[in-house]
């Protein structure tokens, strides 16, 4: 395979005609296999994944808190207002709001040139910034999915002696999960493919790969194509777990 590699790159090199087969060969071979360019690719992979995980854990936390904080803000009987809790959902308002108010791209640049200026550490930069954005839209989800339970569900709870807290946890959210699961599904596939943006920071993931192939090879369509085609199965993967993860959920229901 090698050999033929260097004898029909020899021809093209030298002006002579290749067949589309033997072009589609030489160009895939350059991309994906000679120098091993295909462990580049798997590197970006594993760091795609990484902040994926790390983005997607910390907009969970960040989305549930400012959900909880906004909800039990919404939920307060009245003439009962709490100016504690009134300035924290101001500020989860503040942050709802401008997150979602301002592009991806604009947030990560402001956070690598602007807030960590003297950082070099560009893809945990990329990482922060992604879940600071995620948890923004995560709030929202899971404050839609709590408010969606019937009122009725917490003043069960609280008339049988449990705390607001304990109801939450043991009454409101486990309904509220089943709900918003394929709109958090949703999210975190779109976080997925938007870890491709950091590449615009300096962050090395799976398209900071195909780029460092395509600056080499002077070829774009080939690592560009094999970097959609991975993207495609990674979201293919997920898409399947959750719905595996909805099933079982809707079989605990019918039991």
């Amino acid at each position: 395979m090698e050999q033929l590699y260097i004898t029909w790159k020899a021809i093209a090199v030298g002006g002579g005609d290749l067949t589309f087969y033997q072009t589609f060969f030489v160009k895939f071979y350059q991309a994906f296999i000679e120098s091993d360019r295909w462990l580049q690719y798997l590197i970006g992979v594993r760091t795609t994944l990484l902040v994926t995980a790390l983005a997607l854990v910390l907009g969970i936390f960040l989305g549930l808190v400012v959900a909880l904080i906004r909800t039990a803000h919404d939920q307060q009987r009245p003439g009962q207002k709490n100016p504690i809790l009134w300035f924290l959902n101001f500020l989860c308002k503040v942050y709802v709001t401008v997150i979602r108010g301002t592009p991806m791209m604009v947030q990560l640049l402001i956070m690598s040139f602007v807030v960590f200026s003297s950082s070099r550490a560009f893809t945990m930069v990329g990482t922060l910034t992604l879940g600071i954005n995620s948890g923004a839209y995560v709030a929202e989800i899971i404050r839609g999915g709590l408010m969606s339970v019937d009122k009725g569900q917490m003043e069960a709870g609280r008339s049988l002696g449990l705390s607001y807290g304990t109801t939450m946890r043991f009454i409101i959210i486990p309904q509220a999960v089943k709900a918003i699961l394929p709109a958090l599904g949703n999210e975190f596939i779109i976080l997925l493919k938007d870890t491709s943006l950091i590449t615009v920071i300096g962050g090395k993931e799976l398209l900071y790969a195909a780029q460092g192939v395509y600056n080499r090879t002077y070829e774009q369509m080939f690592p560009l194509l094999g970097i959609a085609c991975i993207y495609l199965l990674l979201v293919f993967i997920l898409s399947w777990l959750l719905g595996i993860l909805e099933r079982r959920l809707r079989q605990g229901d019918r039991r």
